[in-house]
C-alpha cells in the first residue's frame, strides 16, 4: 500500500493556511510576556521619569501599564497569527452606545441588589471611616478600576475567547477563560475555593454578556460596574482587594456564604443570584446572534 505523508505544516496551518487555534493562543501568550517586560521596563520608567520631571508628581502606573502591554499584545498577534478588532468583538459596530449602557446596567444590578438586601438583613454593616469625600474617592477609583477592568477583559476574553470560540465553539470558549479568570485570582489575599469558584462563575456571566451582546466593550462595562459597585458605593474588597476610602466601610457581619466574608460581597450566595438573574435576563431579551466573523490568514 501507499505509504502515509505526514506533511508538517499541517500541524500548525488548517486547510485555509491560517494558524490553527492551539498556534494562535501561544503566540498570543508569548505576545503578552514580551509585552509586559517592554512596557515596564521601557514604558513606565519613561513615562513616570517625565511625570516626575515635569510636575513633580508620582504616577502610579501599574493598571495602565498592564493595559498597554495587553493592547500591545493583541496587535503583535494580529501581524503574525491573524484576527483583527473586529474578530475580538472591539469594532466599530461593538461600541454601540445601546451595548455599553446594557453592559454598565447589567454590571450595576447583578452586584448592587444583593449588596442592598444583605444591608437590610443586617448581614452586611456600614462601619464609619475617616473623613473625606466620597465622591472624589469615586472619581479616583474609576480611574483605577476602568484600565484594569479592560486589561482583564482583553487578556481573558480578547484574542484568547475569540480564538478559542473560532476553532472549538462558544461552549470551550466560556470553559477554559472562565476556568483562567478564576485561576488568575488566586494570588489575591482571602483566596480560598468558595472565592475563586465565584470568580469562575463571573468568568461565565462575563462571557454570557459578550455573547449576548457581542460586544467586548459590553463585558468591560459590565466588569467596570461590578467593580466600581463595591469599590466606591458600597466602600466594600473588591476580589480580596482593600481600597483607602473615606466617610465608611461597609464589613461583613453575616455567613460567608452569603456575605463572601474578607473576599468581598462578590464572594456570597448573593453575588451568584444577581448573575444568574441579569444573565436569564439578558439572554431571554436578545433578538438576534450573529456568527462570529471568519479570520483572515495571519500575515506571512
Amino acid at each position: 500500500g501507499r505509504a502515509l505523508v505526514l506533511d508538517p505544516r499541517t500541524l500548525v496551518l488548517d486547510p485555509h493556511g491560517a494558524l490553527r487555534t492551539p498556534w494562535r493562543l501561544a503566540v498570543f501568550v508569548a505576545a503578552v510576556a514580551v509585552s509586559l517586560v517592554v512596557v515596564n521596563a521601557v514604558v513606565v520608567p519613561l513615562v513616570a521619569g517625565v511625570a516626575w520631571f515635569a510636575a513633580g508628581q508620582r504616577l502610579e502606573l501599574a493598571w495602565w501599564a498592564f493595559l498597554a502591554a495587553v493592547l500591545l499584545a493583541h496587535v503583535v498577534s494580529f501581524r503574525f497569527a491573524g484576527g483583527d478588532w473586529t474578530a475580538v468583538r472591539l469594532g466599530r459596530a461593538a461600541a454601540r452606545p445601546r451595548a455599553v449602557l446594557t453592559g454598565v446596567a447589567i454590571g450595576v444590578v447583578a452586584i448592587g441588589v444583593p449588596a442592598l438586601l444583605l444591608l437590610a438583613v443586617g448581614w452586611l454593616r456600614a462601619q464609619p471611616a475617616a473623613p473625606g469625600s466620597s465622591l472624589a474617592a469615586g472619581a479616583r477609583l474609576l480611574v483605577a478600576l476602568a484600565p484594569a477592568a479592560l486589561g482583564e477583559e482583553l487578556l481573558v476574553r480578547g484574542y484568547a475567547f475569540a480564538a478559542l470560540r473560532h476553532g472549538a465553539g462558544d461552549g470551550w470558549a466560556v470553559a477554559l477563560t472562565s476556568v483562567a479568570f478564576g485561576l488568575l485570582h488566586l494570588q489575591n489575599e482571602g483566596a480560598n475555593l468558595q472565592a475563586v469558584g465565584q470568580v469562575v462563575f463571573a468568568g461565565v456571566w462575563l462571557c454570557g454578556v459578550l455573547l449576548a451582546t457581542e460586544s467586548l466593550y459590553a463585558a468591560w462595562a459590565a466588569h467596570l460596574g461590578w467593580n466600581w459597585v463595591m469599590a466606591a458605593v458600597l466602600h466594600a474588597p473588591v476580589s480580596g482587594l482593600t481600597f483607602a476610602v473615606p466617610d465608611f466601610r461597609v464589613i461583613d457581619a453575616g455567613p460567608d456564604w452569603a456575605t463572601g466574608g474578607a473576599w468581598g460581597p462578590e464572594g456570597g450566595l448573593g453575588a451568584t443570584l444577581g448573575m444568574a438573574l441579569t444573565l436569564t435576563f439578558l439572554f431571554a431579551r436578545r433578538t438576534r446572534r450573529e456568527e462570529p466573523r471568519a479570520w483572515p490568514t495571519a500575515s506571512r
